[in-house]
């Protein structure tokens, strides 16, 4: 019988069926972060349960620590988070899990590092109480995210209990344009096809501009797939990600790369595989594209207008006018950073618009690195300098600016360009209107005190 990806995916975790519809799954790795990890170790200790598998379980620190060049092991960006981050590291440490301290060489963003150290790979089933986690299935693995009570019973059992989802296809057919990204992709498909659209089903990107995107691209694209309401997404594994994993901490050694690269292979989709839906996008006509509203599937091209039928409780809290110009619209800061476009890539792209320029007068600019990683290479290519030198503030790695914690944030009323992945009412903090858009987007906005197209800035051709 044919099969998807996510079939074959799903098929080699199934331990059983559950006897009531859902299935049993077996998970390879859990990732924790302290704003939920150390909640769930604590609980799990309470009721006198144990780790597992602790060798599997990895606890990174990346939600609520304090963004501020030069942070303290402790400094937590939101009152009180302090307990969250010292909380976590003891339970850790008392569960035997892999910790990746405040202060670890390794430290970033849990979707940012799992890529980089080779924990996300093809054929893995992964899990961590964060929405977003489905990003990692752009290296071809099974990745979802989980409550906090699910977290706990798959330390405790390595198993979980799901129902498998509906799939749908996503081709993207034909070629981005120069300027034009796999965030601006994923917010077109979204704009097209609502912020629903997804309906908890496994998405499958495919098509000719998904095949041309780098891998830091292509999770761009799957970690938006949740903001279009998707359980997961997925894309078939290829020879870039094969060569991305070569050598990476946790990735397969010499010993076992050509068994696992033979084995990865296998996992693409039948030809006569059948989806329940299928969608088209014509790469060839997405343009830079940016949200106007408060939800993700409000948003259209960066010079286009705010639709006549927009939503008016919409309208009220971003401060618009139906018909209203965007790229017209002044701002009061920008924001580069996050899951979803805090890679070297992303701030490569935006350091091409920045360079040799400033941030206008009034604008509050901020870039935070996704890993220290990601610090470590940029700083290496001088972008810090670059960022700097253009007026912006330059934060050490975490989620930082991406969603509000209760702590420093921008103004109310501010109206704020953002590589992040979500823009609903008080997302960014109380009052704080987000404009979601790419890197590149973001730094040219940022330049030129009102949002802006970055194409008008520099010849930037570029699918991350």
């Amino acid at each position: 019988m044919a099969q998807t990806i996510f079939d074959k995916l799903w098929q080699a975790h199934r331990i059983a069926d559950a006897g009531d519809g859902a299935d049993l799954i077996a998970i390879d790795r859990v990732m924790l972060h302290e704003r939920t990890g150390g909640v769930a170790l604590k609980s799990l200790a309470e009721a006198g349960r144990s780790v597992l598998a602790p060798e599997r379980a990895f606890a990174i620190m990346d939600h609520i620590v304090s963004f501020r060049a030069g942070r303290g092991r402790d400094e937590s960006r939101s009152p009180g988070g302090e307990t969250f981050i010292t909380e976590t590291r003891a339970m850790a440490k008392a569960a035997g899990l892999h910790l990746i301290d405040t202060d670890d060489t390794r430290q970033g963003i849990v979707h940012v590092v799992a890529p980089e150290l080779g924990l996300a790979m093809p054929g893995a089933s992964i899990v961590c109480p964060d929405s977003h986690t489905c990003s990692l299935g752009a290296l071809g693995a099974l990745a979802w995210g989980i409550g906090s009570s699910e977290a706990e019973h798959a330390l405790a059992t390595g198993a979980l209990r799901v129902m498998k989802p509906a799939q749908k296809r996503v081709w993207f057919n034909g070629r981005l344009g120069a300027g034009v990204t796999a965030k601006d992709a994923a917010l077109h498909l979204i704009s097209l096809h609502g912020a629903a659209g997804g309906s908890r089903a496994a998405i499958e990107f495919a098509g000719s501009a998904v095949d041309a995107m780098d891998i830091e691209a292509r999770l761009t694209l799957c970690n938006l797939a949740v903001e279009f309401a998707a359980f997961t997404a997925v894309i078939a594994p290829d020879d870039k990600v094969f060569a991305y994993l070569r050598g990476r901490s946790y990735a397969p050694g010499n010993d076992l790369q050509a068994r696992a690269e033979a084995s990865w292979r296998n996992l693409y989709t039948d030809d006569d595989a059948v989806f329940d839906e299928e969608i088209e996008i014509d790469a060839n006509a997405i343009a830079p594209t940016v949200s106007w509203g408060t939800s993700p599937e409000e948003a259209v091209a960066v010079t286009a207008r705010v639709p006549s039928n927009a939503r008016p409780a919409a309208l009220s809290y971003m401060g618009l006018d139906a018909g209203a110009k965007l790229d017209e619209l002044p701002i009061d800061g920008v924001f580069i950073g996050s899951c979803t476009n805090g890679r070297l890539s992303d701030l490569r792209a935006a350091g091409e618009v920045l360079r040799g320029r400033r941030i206008a007068d009034g604008v509050r600019a901020i870039c935070v690195p996704g890993s220290q990683s990601v610090q470590r290479a940029a700083e290496a290519e001088g972008l810090d300098e670059v960022f700097k030198e253009a007026g912006f503030e330059w934060g050490s790695p975490g989620c930082a600016m991406c969603f509000y914690a209760g702590g420093e944030t921008f103004l109310p009323g501010s109206r704020i360009v953002s590589s992040t992945n979500r823009n609903f009412e008080g997302r960014q903090g109380p009052g704080v209107r987000t404009h979601l858009a790419s890197p590149a987007t973001v730094a040219a906005s940022a330049v030129a005190g009102r949002i802006a197209d970055a194409r008008a800035f520099a010849a930037v051709d570029t699918v991350s």
